[in-house]
């Protein structure tokens, strides 16, 4: 087993062209473990390492593959409990000693996870860093693409503990500097909360929009998301959010709303990524990977403006439409990242999917969106509709391609419901100005 040393994945530069291995690099299978809100710090069945080995293995069950058949696995050190350094320095708060490690627990480490699931033909291990969801799939198709490994298991996993929602790092210090002392008094994400909130009401004002237009989305996303048998709001609060409930939200920071902001949820995803070749004998139909692209957003101070958000928006869509060699209106489904619904718009209008343009996204939100109509946007639910665990954008835009959105992956099945209407050859998948990948039913 060797540990896989740093490179460069990313297609993070205009020029680069269409990417050498579309339509050669496949996802064959995924898998869902369990959903909570948080972990009880006591039951280790329900703990991240647990959910992460069951989420292999319905990945492993989903395409029809035994541990053998892996020779490579890929994870991230982005669990959202992410500092256990700072935790094991103060003592750790939930079993009594001896004590011996944070794998399992708040870390999921690739070396890890193939012990515990007897994955003895590993040969290529990439579990260091942190990249998250849309970057880490991005890595893994890259890493299949240039001949790393073969068939490729790859996890990402969100935990949550009482009280330490990734309260470490900045948030956990005494004192800070730099930017952060202006935002790490105000907890985790205030940083990343008010901008995205300065950001919004430019954008508000420059088109003469206001935030009570985004109740539509929350609404149709909770829809989506009580369609999805692996969403938190299915097995827990399974109820329908209302455009009522949504205008009488509390404030966190105005206008932002509680139901602007995806739930941090317990759980974990997993994927098997191999070539198109090998895919064509496995259980399930495959996906196919057509390209990826990433841009990094740059800004003047320690705050970026809305048009500088939107023009990395729209960089990343330049470089993805190169590296596919598609155009807007080849993308049948869409599914952007929605941590906070005041940025959803501009990813929305950079991509101008079903031709949307800009100052357009929250009209076209007042419009029917729903999986059943000819605009069926955010067929995932996002984050707001699953739960905060970042990867349901992908789950779902698999299962629609491949036309098993029902038959889900390691839940009881319930009906398709959720299933689109529209033509759905293609998938486009990512976070804002970040990182984004095109999956296709076809190959070319």
């Amino acid at each position: 087993m060797t540990t896989a040393t740093p490179w460069h994945y990313k297609r993070d530069q205009f020029g680069m062209g269409v990417w050498p291995y579309r339509g050669k690099v496949a996802v064959a299978g995924m898998g869902n473990a369990p959903i909570d809100r948080r972990w009880d710090m006591k039951t280790l069945s329900t703990s991240l390492g647990a959910y992460a080995i069951t989420a292999g293995e319905r990945a492993l069950e989903d395409a029809g593959l035994k541990p053998e058949d892996i020779d490579g696995v890929m994870t991230s050190e982005d669990t959202i409990l992410r500092y256990p350094t700072y935790w094991r320095e103060r003592g750790l708060p939930y079993f009594a000693p001896p004590y011996h490690g944070e794998a399992g627990l708040t870390t999921v480490p690739g070396e890890w996870l193939a012990e515990q699931m007897g994955l003895k033909n590993v040969k290529y291990v990439d579990t260091k860093g942190r990249p998250l969801v849309w970057e880490l799939l991005n890595k893994a198709a890259q890493a299949v693409g240039e001949g790393r490994c073969k068939t490729l298991l790859v996890w990402y996993t969100t935990g949550n503990l009482e009280g330490r929602y990734a309260q470490g790092g900045t948030n956990a210090e005494d004192t800070v500097v730099g930017e952060a002392q202006w935002t790490s008094p105000w907890g985790y994400q205030s940083g990343a909360m008010m901008n995205s909130i300065v950001s919004f009401m430019q954008y508000c004002r420059k088109y003469g929009k206001n935030h009570d237009m985004l109740a539509p989305l929350a609404v149709n996303l909770r829809r989506n998301g009580l369609m999805t048998p692996a969403s938190f709001y299915t097995n827990h609060e399974n109820y329908q959010l209302t455009i009522k409930d949504y205008l009488d939200s509390r404030v966190l920071m105005q206008p932002l709303v509680i139901n602007d902001a995806d739930r941090p949820v317990h759980t974990s995803a997993a994927f098997v990524f191999t070539t198109a070749e090998r895919a064509k004998d496995m259980k399930k139909k495959p996906v196919y990977v057509l390209g990826h692209a990433a841009h990094t957003e740059t800004h003047r101070s320690g705050m970026s403006t809305y048009q500088e958000r939107s023009d990395a928006c729209d960089a990343v869509a330049r470089k993805l439409w190169e590296s596919t060699g598609l155009e807007p209106k080849d993308v049948d489904l869409f599914n952007p990242y929605d941590g906070y619904l005041v940025f959803v718009h501009e990813q929305l209008e950079a991509f101008q999917w079903h031709g949307v343009k800009k100052g357009e996204a929250l009209d076209f939100y007042q419009q029917d969106m729903s999986i059943e109509g000819k605009d069926p946007f955010m067929s995932s639910s996002g984050n707001n509709g699953f739960g905060r665990a970042r990867t349901p954008h992908f789950t779902d835009s698999i299962e629609q391609l491949r036309g098993t959105v029902g038959e889900t992956i390691g839940y009881v099945s319930m009906p398709n419901k959720r299933k689109v209407t529209v033509k759905c050859d293609t998938a486009a998948v990512g976070a804002f100005g970040g990182d984004w990948i095109m999956f296709s039913k076809y190959p070319s």
